[in-house]
């Protein structure tokens, strides 16, 4: 029985072999590993985003990237680098400047997707901006920039500055007690209030009525856009000794958690930021 089990092992090994031999030989694997080809806009954000602030620009998408849900789609790729060269100048170098060169290296997210046209909301407001667990910053309507009109650069602008403020929170909280100085103002209709109805509440915009997060975010990315006069004409535009006040100590809260948690001041930043803006639209 020993003898024929033993036999039995040995054919079955030869069998195995010969059906082996038998296979076509496969001569090269079938993944493709060969290197993409780049293409000069990729080449320009691997060296000002990639290589030097480990940041990856996302303008072609992938499953997973946007709500499938909305009608949302890739930008226009000849609108990816004027978008991107704001962003770099405005965004990175101001706070490099101010904050040390390795500021936005340390905090930065690591991923930064553009979407050609508007995300509409189901109220009939747009989102301009996504910032996503600290590592991932959402823009919107990059279709739409235009360097020669002010206005519509400044919101890019301050989209960008209102989710980069929202990564810096999600790393270092504000203190809670900006939220206590209009408690009772914070409202999921936000949208049905005017700018003006808003600051006479004591918000900076009707969108910082959403909750103390998001109005935390719009008073930064308010002073980060405006210059410090046009910001000063907003204040003294408000007719409520009670909004005026109200608006002023979110301001110095603001001011104090970017001095104290960051390095940075706020008013120095400003002027930069402004200047960036003029010479940009000029």
């Amino acid at each position: 029985m020993k003898i024929l089990n033993t036999y039995i092992l040995y054919l079955l090994i030869i069998l195995s072999a010969t059906s082996c031999d038998n296979e076509a030989p496969i001569k090269e694997s079938q993944l493709d590993t060969e290197t993409p080809d780049l293409s000069p806009l990729d080449i320009w954000i691997r060296e000002n985003y990639i290589r030097p602030y480990n940041i990856e620009v996302l303008y072609k998408w992938e499953d997973g990237e946007v709500d499938r849900g909305r009608y949302l789609y890739p930008p226009t790729e000849n609108n990816v680098q004027p978008l991107m060269e704001i962003v770099l100048d405005i965004w990175i170098n101001s706070y490099n400047e101010l904050g040390g060169d390795e500021f936005v290296k340390v905090m930065a997210p690591r991923q930064v997707v553009l979407v050609g046209g508007h995300n509409v909301n189901p109220s009939g407001t747009r989102t301009l901006g996504l910032a996503e667990s600290g590592m991932k910053i959402t823009l919107f309507e990059v279709d739409e920039l235009d360097l020669q009109d002010k206005e519509k650069t400044r919101r890019f602008f301050k989209t960008i500055q209102h989710e980069y403020c929202h990564i810096l929170n999600q790393t270092k909280p504000y203190t809670p007690e900006y939220g206590k100085i209009t408690p009772g103002g914070y409202d999921g209709s936000w949208h049905l209030f005017t700018v003006e109805e808003a600051r006479e509440q004591g918000f900076i915009t009707n969108y910082a009525k959403s909750n103390d997060f998001e109005d935390f975010a719009e008073m930064t990315s308010i002073m980060l856009t405006y210059s410090n006069d046009e910001y000063e004409a907003i204040l003294n535009s408000i007719q409520s000794d009670e909004g005026r006040a109200a608006i002023r100590a979110k301001e110095d809260i603001v001011a104090t958690y970017f001095s104290k948690e960051w390095g940075i001041n706020i008013y120095n930043l400003q002027d930069l930021t402004f200047q960036k803006l003029i010479e940009l639209t000029n």
